[in-house]
């Protein structure tokens, strides 16, 4: 399985404007390091294009954030206001998922990047531990000034067609802020310290080092210069090595451990961090933790911190994976980086045949080939299916020794098959792809299984969600109403708005019913509650509703009658509910409401009220309860907008200043396209918090 990779590229960049722009920021604003995200062409995830002051593998699990991803950065951009994090224990409490990963001493700011009122992005800037809890004035000045000059950036490469969002972040290294003295007085200095020195860059490879600390760790300089540590020494390839040494490159601030060379010469390093890198002090023995002696020498791939840590971020968010949708693009995003895979794809069976769920750097053309196939052991993925063993190809020869009738079609070099297991059976398998060729140690092997084994687990999950979730769609369409009548001198439609929460299934409902040639009625409600029992007594409401409307009942009896059925039917839920009759040959509107929000008018001119009906009680609560009814003249022109809470609620909002809001935008909204004027309705609310119907109604005339 493979073929080209698909999906951004890492092309060109995001230009030099841009870099340079970022750099400054990390200047100007004294910051430690810098990420900038771009709004994806689909406008709901965000990539990272571009880093300053931090390595890309300490950022690879946040490559890519979609909009409603617990993280500072998307809730500034989509929020559109500077998020301000000042600890470690307020990224805990706020932002659980990262705090997880980055359990260091630092600050943090995220803004959106915006650009003549349109979005492009986000910036996060991170400063050292020591920097105040609270962002100075100052501070906040810089970070607007450079999101508006990253806006500017990145709309000249927009419109000369750069490819932004990069799969590949580029990295660029913040200018130093300090000259460094001659070589040789330097080198003099050094010398002169007792034990051993070496300096870090920003990614961890080693750009200096003494004699003397060469001769500690027990190997020859040329073989250390321009080296990771955990690769050139794999004594310190345990998790304590690597944490240490990202606590140091994030919060800026010194730390110290020891670890054991082999046999039994322990040595201490303190690390000394600054903008520009990390310097490194090695003495033998020392005080700190100790790091547990190692076995035999790792082999060469991911370090195992690295791993670790992407194994306590993808278990994180595949708890928070709602569908088979994220469960792909979280294991993508996660695993990928981690374990430097080019390509995978998450399979699994269905009716006997092999369904590719998704996949992430092949080919929508290569994946249509192994989609929908017979689930047989001929194929790798199929036979990791059925039999629950993992597959692990270290070239093509090997592959095709175990699968006689492969084709080798996606230029890959090495391929890890996975099974999924979940309840003690395979319910799918992972396959993550290498263009170059790759050994899979018994060590790696085990890590790849167990994270297969996590995978599998949501992905049942996600599965059940996914057709729980498709059953109350279906079970909510077919209790609102397929259609709505035509009516001549009427202009009519409608929309349903799911706040996706639980079974995305709610009680809030809408009608139209057509009396008479000259008569209708409209309504609208919503019983309380997000489950069955709610979208069943909807059901109920409604049809109790309909039916009372067609036996000509006025709105006020409309209303009793529905209140004394719910009474009769004992449930313990309520509904909010709104009527109103239409004389279009009279040219009157005559109002009822059982609690429900206050409708709309929009007067051909433009002006616009709220339509304050006498409350009633909610249905369900008193059987005496009456509900009063008011009359209003309709003229040519006027839309009517009834609607459910969900469209005014928004959280730390005045409910008053809501409405405000709604009437000003239906006043300003042009309401010659009704559908049109809908769907700029439903996109005021940027973050529905409860289900939203509206039905809007335009009064033209007797001929239409």
């Amino acid at each position: 399985m493979s073929g080209d990779l698909a999906g951004p590229r890492a092309a060109a960049g995001p230009g030099p404007d841009v870099e340079a722009t970022l750099v400054d920021a990390v200047r100007d604003s004294r910051a430690s390091a810098a990420m900038l995200y771009v709004l994806d062409t689909g406008g709901d995830a965000l990539w990272l294009a571009v880093l300053a002051g931090v390595p890309r593998h300490i950022a690879a699990p946040w490559t890519r954030v979609g909009l409603a991803d617990p993280f500072p950065v998307a809730d500034a951009v989509r929020e559109g206001r500077l998020v301000w994090v000042g600890g470690t224990e307020e990224l805990a409490r706020r932002y659980p998922r990262p705090s997880l990963v980055l359990p260091y001493d630092f600050v943090l700011a995220a803004a959106p990047v915006v650009d003549d009122g349109t979005l492009r992005g986000g910036l996060v800037l991170l400063w050292p531990g020591s920097h105040s809890t609270r962002l100075g004035a100052d501070e906040r000045e810089v970070v607007e000034a450079v999101c508006r000059r990253l806006g500017r950036a990145l709309r000249v490469v927009a419109e000369a067609g750069e490819p932004v969002p990069c799969a590949r972040p580029r990295t660029v290294t913040p200018e130093p802020d300090r000259a460094l003295g001659p070589p040789e007085a330097l080198a003099a200095f050094v010398d002169r310290l007792p034990g051993g020195s070496c300096a870090l860059d920003l990614n961890g490879r080693i750009t200096f080092i003494t004699p003397e600390a060469a001769a500690l760790v027990g190997a020859d300089p040329a073989d250390l210069l321009g080296a990771l540590p955990w690769e050139a020494l794999p004594w310190t390839d345990v998790p304590e090595v690597e944490d240490r040494y990202r606590s140091a490159l994030v919060s800026k601030l010194p730390t110290t451990f020891t670890a054991l060379r082999p046999p039994d010469t322990w040595l201490s390093f303190e690390l000394y961090p600054d903008a520009s890198g990390i310097s490194v002090r090695i003495t033998p023995g020392g005080p700190g933790p100790r790091t547990p002696e190692p076995g035999s020498p790792p082999p060469a791939g991911p370090s195992r911190a690295t791993v670790l840590y992407h194994l306590m971020h993808l278990a994180a968010t595949l708890t928070e994976a709602a569908g088979v949708k994220d469960v792909v693009e979280q294991t993508a995003d996660q695993l990928m980086p981690a374990l430097g895979a080019q390509a995978m794809a998450l399979l699994a069976a269905e009716d006997g045949r092999l369904r590719v769920l998704g996949h992430r750097g092949y080919s929508d053309a290569l994946m249509e080939r192994f989609d929908d196939i017979p689930l047989t052991p001929d194929t790798p993925a199929a036979r990791a299916m059925i039999t629950g063993e993992a597959g692990f190809f270290g070239d093509f020869d090997e592959l095709r020794r175990a699968h006689p009738q492969a084709v080798h079609r996606d230029g890959m070099e090495s391929w890890a098959v996975l099974p999924l297991i979940a309840s003690g059976r395979p319910i799918g398998s992972l396959v993550l792809a290498y263009e170059r060729h790759k050994r899979f140690p018994a060590t790696e092997r085990a890590v790849l299984t167990s994270l297969a084994g996590l995978i599998g687990q949501a992905l049942e999950r996600a599965r059940l969600y996914d057709t729980k979730h498709d059953v109350a769609r279906r079970l909510q369409a077919a209790l609102l109403p397929h259609s709505l009548p035509r009516v001549p001198g009427l202009d009519v439609t409608a929309r349903y708005l799911p706040a996706g929460r639980g079974l995305d299934v709610g009680g809030d409902f809408y009608d139209l019913i057509r009396l008479d040639d000259t008569t209708v009625a409209a309504a609208i409600g919503d019983v309380q509650g997000h489950n069955i029992d709610a979208a069943a007594l909807m059901g109920q409401v409604r049809t109790a509703v309909h039916a009372h409307a067609s036996a000509g009942a006025p709105p006020d009896d409309v209303l009793r009658r529905t209140n004394r059925l719910l009474i009769d039917l004992d449930s313990d839920l309520f509904t909010s509910c709104l009527y109103a009759h239409l004389d279009l040959a009279r040219r009157e509107l005559c109002m009822a409401t059982a609690g429900h929000t206050r409708p709309l008018l929009r007067h051909a001119d433009g002006r616009t009220e709220v339509l304050t009906v006498p409350p009633g009680l909610l249905l369900g609560i008193d059987p005496e309860a009456d509900y009063p009814t008011l009359d209003f003249a309709l003229t040519p022109g006027s839309v009517l907008l009834l609607y459910t809470d969900g469209l005014v609620e928004e959280p730390g909002v005045d409910p008053d200043d809501a409405l405000d809001s709604l009437r000003g935008l239906l006043r300003r909204t042009d309401p010659a396209d009704l559908d049109a004027l809908a769907d700029t309705l439903i996109r005021h609310v940027t973050n529905p918090v409860d289900d939203i119907a509206l039905l809007l109604i335009r009064f033209c005339s007797a001929d239409g």
